[in-house]
């Protein structure tokens, strides 16, 4: 999903600092919010694991060059369904941060581009979540079809912005097009992934039912939204 530098040019960019911008002041809204349920030492516990998860997913798992970016396995509703919506979006925006600062300092120049990426369609599933998951269903109940809305949500939010900082860097050439379209053909395979991985995790969630009351997960992933 990472977007390389030149793709947007500088003159272009000041729309990528709004867009982080407003992504950011969400994220630190949810956040106190977070804080405001759990405390603090949970927020910061929850957002230093996913951030952990997040270097994994870049450094760790499979990644390919595809058209115009790359293909990861970045498992936002697993983030969100386990950890809630502002560690899974600390732990994005950290880890892509320290991707660029340590592992792809070429990265950096397109940070605001790519955490944009990363953080609205967090956003999107949040609110998609909300529409087709039920107040009195934690969770761990939610069924595979479920677990697949997320998963479009997430991974669609992903391809659609890519594609627009393609669009708006680069053009309606046929060049970039094909390129825009081949990236996305190939991130789509990630959607058949990652409703299967939050089942496996939500089931194994179920088994170890001693952590709903622990500071390390989201409330929501054990009790409903009138337990939360």
């Amino acid at each position: 999903m990472h977007i390389e530098v030149g793709v947007v040019d500088s003159a272009k960019m000041v729309l990528s600092y709004a867009t982080a911008t407003v992504a950011f002041s969400y994220l630190a809204k949810q956040a106190w919010d977070t804080i405001k349920e759990k405390g603090a030492t949970s927020l910061l516990l929850r957002a230093i694991t996913t951030t952990l998860f997040v270097l994994v997913f870049f450094e760790v798992f499979p990644h390919h060059s595809v058209g115009i970016s790359e293909v990861h396995l970045i498992l936002g509703s697993t983030l969100f369904l386990i950890f809630g919506l502002a560690p899974a979006g600390i732990g994005l925006a950290l880890g892509l941060l320290i991707q660029g600062l340590f592992f792809a300092p070429f990265d950096l120049p397109n940070y605001a581009v790519n955490v944009t990426t990363l953080l609205v369609p967090l956003y999107t599933m949040a609110l998609v979540a909300k529409k087709i998951i039920a107040p009195s269903t934690a969770y761990k109940d939610l069924s595979y079809v479920q677990t697949v809305k997320l998963s479009l949500a997430y991974q669609g939010g992903i391809i659609s912005w890519v594609a627009f900082w393609a669009l708006y860097g680069q053009g309606f050439g046929a060049e970039n097009l094909s390129s825009v379209a081949t990236f996305s053909l190939a991130y789509s395979t990630v959607v058949l992934l990652e409703p299967l991985v939050d089942i496996a995790i939500l089931a194994g969630a179920k088994t170890f039912s001693r952590l709903q009351y622990s500071n390390f997960v989201s409330t929501r992933l054990y009790h409903t939204e009138a337990q939360a």
